[in-house]
């Protein structure tokens, strides 16, 4: 930080202190909500990262969550839109998406009950319901339109549950599904890896979706560490890190690979009966054959 204090940041303090002060005070404010006071005044107006490392640390994780959080406003949009377009779902797995919808929704409702910053969970919301989107569209493609109805139906009724009537799942029951959903999250990985092995091929995986969730997961570490004192957010983002490595991988891998071909069994060809041989002539009409009966 102090090489870019010195190389970078006081050649240009002269200009960008007058950009400074004329930034709207909103904005002043939304950084001050953000980051605090005492860094805003660091950071911003006096242009000075190395005179608290804790700020920087913190601006730079704050900046992070925001950026996760916007990308996760699109980052399932083009797997939505390749199921659509090419109506398969080939290669990607219902149980995947479900088991991420169910972790997803448990950590919004446990950052929400315990006040966590909102650029520390706020992209699950934002994914959870592209991944709904995502598991209907791969069952309807699937021909099960009924099951797609009924997956709905079971968030709607998990989302009232677990944010909406408090009185039915408790704080301390709370824990413990924050400590099942890194299991989930860890456990929706499978499937879809498993599913990418078995048909030698991602085929309607998306990779801007993998990739930005292996960045995403990550950067979620580190905003885990900086802002929430809580091992088993940290703990299931690292596990789920380590998935994201290898569904990366797997489309790396498979990349160039062209689709699987369905084997097609080919129809044996009839065998006609045998027919039995003539001599080939034929008797003349209107000839009698001789007999052996005598006349009398």
């Amino acid at each position: 930080m102090d090489a870019l204090q010195k190389t970078v940041l006081d050649p240009l303090r002269p200009h960008l202190q007058p950009i400074v002060s004329a930034i709207p005070e909103p904005v002043h404010d939304a950084v001050i909500s953000l980051i605090g006071s005492p860094c805003h005044s660091a950071l911003l107006l006096d242009l000075d990262v190395t005179k608290d490392p804790a700020c920087t640390s913190l601006a730079i994780s704050k900046a992070l969550g925001l950026a996760i959080v916007g990308a996760s406003a699109v980052v399932k949009v083009p797997q939505i839109l390749k199921l659509i377009s090419s109506r398969s779902s080939a290669g990607v797995s219902f149980v995947s998406y479900a088991l991420e919808t169910a972790s997803l929704l448990i950590t919004l409702s446990y950052g929400v009950r315990n006040q966590f910053p909102f650029s520390t969970y706020g992209e699950s919301a934002l994914i959870a319901v592209q991944d709904v989107a995502v598991g209907v569209l791969v069952l309807t493609f699937a021909g099960r339109s009924a099951a797609a109805a009924t997956f709905v139906a079971v968030v709607a009724a998990s989302v009232y549950a677990l944010l909406f009537d408090q009185t039915l799942v408790d704080a301390q029951t709370m824990a413990y599904l924050q400590a099942g959903a890194g299991a989930l999250g860890i456990a929706s990985k499978a499937p879809q890896i498993y599913t990418i092995w078995r048909e030698g091929g991602t085929g309607q995986l998306s990779a801007f979706a993998v990739f930005n969730y292996l960045a995403g997961s990550l950067s979620r570490i580190f905003t885990t560490l900086q802002e929430v004192d809580d091992k088993l957010i940290l703990y299931g983002f690292i596990a789920g890190f380590s998935l994201n490595v290898i569904l990366a991988s797997q489309m790396l891998y498979y990349w160039n690979s062209p689709p699987p071909k369905k084997e097609t069994t080919r129809a044996k060809p009839v065998e006609k009966a045998p027919v039995a041989e003539s001599s080939g002539v034929s008797p003349k009409p209107g000839t009698k054959t001789p007999t052996t009966r005598r006349r009398g």
